[in-house]
């Protein structure tokens, strides 16, 4: 597996949001599109990134930018997550891992000693034209949703 670095042609996939409704990147052309990877539901973390990306979301569509947030829960687990983290952006059940394998994000961690395969958390800005733009990995939580929002030109 090749990691997808700045100028490499995006994956095209679909996958079905919390919501049951389906989505495909390549229907997203036109627009930025930022897809951020993050190991489960409800954890401390990941809440806080979530919130986040929430909390940026109109400032990201101020500049054409759709956000998509991606794990292996499943879609019952997504909803019961946006709806106590009050979400709008489109999260994917990830649950037979397609998209993290296409973004290479799962790889070997430890904790506490123990070896295991998980989501390294990453983020991945594609352009209008379905390349990436740029790609973060691992990421650090705290002030990254900005970051990626002013990596986006203004519209």
């Amino acid at each position: 597996m090749t990691m997808l670095e700045p100028g490499s042609k995006a994956p095209n996939l679909s996958g079905v949001t919390a919501d049951g409704t389906p989505l495909k990147l390549s229907s997203l052309r036109g627009k930025w599109v930022v897809v951020y990877f993050y190991p489960k539901d409800n954890t401390p973390a990941c809440m806080s990134e979530a919130r986040d990306f929430r909390d940026l979301q109109s400032q990201f569509e101020s500049r054409n930018t759709v956000i998509i947030g991606v794990s292996r829960d499943t879609a019952r687990m997504h909803t019961n997550f946006a709806t106590k983290q009050k979400l709008t952006f489109a999260l994917v059940a990830d649950t037979d891992e397609t998209w993290c394998n296409a973004f290479d994000v799962i790889h070997e961690k430890v904790l506490y000693g123990r070896k295991y395969l998980g989501i390294v958390r990453s983020t991945f800005l594609i352009d209008p034209v379905g390349r990436i733009h740029q790609r973060w990995s691992p990421v650090k939580v705290p002030g990254h949703a900005m970051q990626v929002l002013e990596s986006i030109p203004p519209a």
